[in-house]
């Protein structure tokens, strides 16, 4: 078997950039420069931007997700955590578009999102990446991620196809703004590169800068550190601080609790659907009904 780490990734043209504009492009631009340049973004840490109400899944006779209430705060990195089945990314799922709730309600700034497909919801401002990487295998990283990009231009088809002027400027920001989304996630060397010829590792970040192009007000983490080294786990913890520190709330589904506890303000925790903890880390590690759950039984109770 090959190893991908080992093997140099496929090479392809990049839209129409020359190799001295993807060395230029994106170097300055912060993350929140980078995705909407036109926008600015709140920093206001405390107040909700995110309302989770009563949320109810149903499969059949199955009760996937019961009554779940909680919500997230604008500035914060909230961990959304739970065994096996607990209906994480039932949840997760439900607020992205991916379900349609049983009953309850998920209000973004205020607006609901029931009854929104999801690239609707995408465009409200709540983006997510997959447990399962999702991504055009067959398009380079850059392309990837100028994919997420076009959802915000206004130019029409025929203006594209036609190459007007406002379609030329928004393709050259759109390919720099591209760039800086793969430096500030740590690929840009790899611009040209087949996203299915990538290492593992070189994926997910590649997910996450594609997330980070639609120009979400909330960013959805669905376990980022699968098949990371502890290496490469310290550095998803600073990216995602980095992401936070540039004016993004972040929602963090993660199995590797060293990461969990060591980035996150605040866990919510499940347990067979149901909300059973909300709290700092520093608290949760504590709780003994996490312990049991998820962490495991306290010490004291091993025979």
């Amino acid at each position: 078997m090959t190893d991908a780490r080992n093997t140099a990734p496929e090479q392809e043209p990049v839209l129409g950039a020359n190799e001295d504009e993807l060395e230029a492009a994106g170097v300055d631009l912060t993350v929140a420069e980078a995705a909407a340049p036109d926008r600015e973004i709140a920093v206001e840490v405390g107040e909700n931007i995110v309302e989770v109400r009563n949320l109810t899944v149903k499969f059949g006779g199955l009760t996937a997700l019961d009554d779940v209430t909680f919500d997230i705060k604008r500035g914060e990195i909230l961990g959304l955590i739970g065994p096996n089945g607990a209906g994480k990314t039932t949840c997760f799922n439900a607020m992205t578009g991916v379900y349609k709730p049983t009953s309850g309600d998920v209000l973004l700034e205020g607006a609901t999102i029931k009854g929104r497909k999801q690239h609707q919801i995408t465009r409200m401002g709540l983006s997510r990446t997959f447990q399962n990487i999702r991504l055009f295998g067959e398009m380079t990283a850059l392309e990837n991620v100028v994919v997420g990009l076009d959802a915000r231009h206004r130019t029409s088809v025929p203006g594209a196809l036609l190459r007007l002027p406002r379609h030329t400027r928004e393709e050259k920001s759109a390919i720099e703004r591209g760039m800086a989304l793969l430096e500030f996630v740590g690929i840009a060397d790899h611009a040209g590169s087949l996203s299915r010829s990538l290492p593992y590792g070189y994926q997910r970040r590649l997910e996450i800068a594609r997330a980070l192009a639609t120009d979400p007000k909330v960013l959805c983490l669905d376990e980022p550190a699968a098949g990371f080294n502890p290496a490469e786990k310290e550095e998803l913890m600073e990216l995602i601080r980095t992401i936070r520190a540039d004016g993004y709330t972040v929602l963090l589904i993660e199995h590797d609790m060293k990461l969990v506890m060591g980035v996150t303000d605040r866990i919510v925790v499940l347990e067979f659907g149901r909300k059973i903890a909300d709290a700092a880390p520093e608290v949760i590690r504590e709780d003994p009904r996490v312990i049991s759950a998820y962490l495991g039984e306290p010490e004291d109770d091993v025979a």
